[in-house]
């Protein structure tokens, strides 16, 4: 074969392979665009949503069978090992009614037993992936029948894609996962106890301001006390060259109970010199670090980590 032969040869299968490389990277450019929506999943390490293109069959104006046809992609396990299906095993979907923009999605109770992080990557997978259909604005989930409860009793109620926000400009996971250390008081309020706890976050909130609202929050064990204020409100946290400041309202300032003031500070400052390139922490009050924390210490001392009062 001559090389004007070979060269003719390569162009033509240059040629034809232009279209599908053109459909495998940006989808099919002559496809009406309303069509081209993103199919969440979870990665094979259920630790995050990934997404794949995929144009939609069915006729835009028949909504019924375009959520049908969504949800059947979500319940199929795709050909790629690290993309997982978010409708699968106990996420066992029994019905879905749509009633102006809401979409209902009841599951059986087998939902209930889902592990908390995947549960909560599988519902940001589903809301994020109907709400590209024009006629839903939200969707809410039940379990036989019943309304879907978070950790606290509460009702989730409606959900939209702006409940699973992503990072401006990048696709990447709305919902991670992380192992926190949080120090609460002893029950005599003398000493710091570590106490491990798994949490699913919003990936937008920094890790500082997390760990003090978990700290906030409370321990979940009856093997530690409440250190802090639960009423007390978080104004800022921002990290700066290795310093976190973290400003209060005056509710920091409320003691709870025979805790030490100590203790209760350090519950703070160690809680988050556990989390990545932070050192110290400088604590403010509406914004002033005059003044003393529980009127024992002065809070325009820059604080580091304290071991000493940690129960070894």
């Amino acid at each position: 074969m001559n090389n004007t032969l070979k060269k003719l040869i390569n162009l033509i299968l240059c040629l034809m392979l232009i279209p599908c490389c053109m459909v495998g990277c940006s989808g099919d450019k002559s496809a009406d665009n309303e069509k081209l929506v993103k199919v969440y999943y979870l990665n094979s390490a259920e630790t995050g949503l990934i997404f794949q293109d995929y144009e939609i069959k069915a006729d835009m104006s028949e909504t019924d069978s375009v959520i049908s046809e969504l949800l059947e992609q979500m319940k199929t396990q795709p050909p790629k090992l690290e993309y997982e299906a978010p409708i699968y095993g106990p996420v066992n979907l029994l019905s879905y009614s749509l009633n102006g923009g809401v979409l209902t999605l009841d599951f059986a109770s087998t939902y209930l037993g889902t592990e908390k992080t995947t549960e909560i990557l599988d519902r940001a997978a589903m809301v994020r992936t109907l709400t590209q259909i024009p006629e839903i604005e939200y969707v809410t989930f039940t379990v036989d029948k019943a309304p879907l409860l978070d950790d606290d009793g509460n009702i989730i109620g409606n959900m939209s894609a702006d409940d699973f926000v992503y990072n401006a400009g990048n696709e990447i996971n709305a919902y991670e996962k992380a192992e926190l250390i949080l120090y609460f008081a002893s029950e005599d309020g003398q000493e710091l106890i570590p106490v491990y706890r798994s949490v699913v976050y919003n990936s937008n909130i920094l890790m500082q301001r997390l760990v003090v609202e978990q700290l906030l929050a409370g321990p979940n064990t009856d093997l530690a006390c409440a250190s802090l204020n639960p009423q007390a409100k978080i104004n800022s946290v921002s990290v700066r060259d290795g310093v976190c400041y973290v400003d209060f309202d005056g509710g920091i300032l409320t003691r709870m109970g025979d805790i030490d003031p100590k203790i209760a500070l350090y519950s703070l400052v160690n809680t988050i010199c556990e989390t990545a390139d932070v050192n110290k922490v400088q604590i403010s009050v509406n914004g002033s670090s005059e003044g003393y924390f529980m009127e024992k210490i002065a809070l325009s001392t820059v604080f580091e980590r304290n071991l000493d009062v940690v129960r070894q």
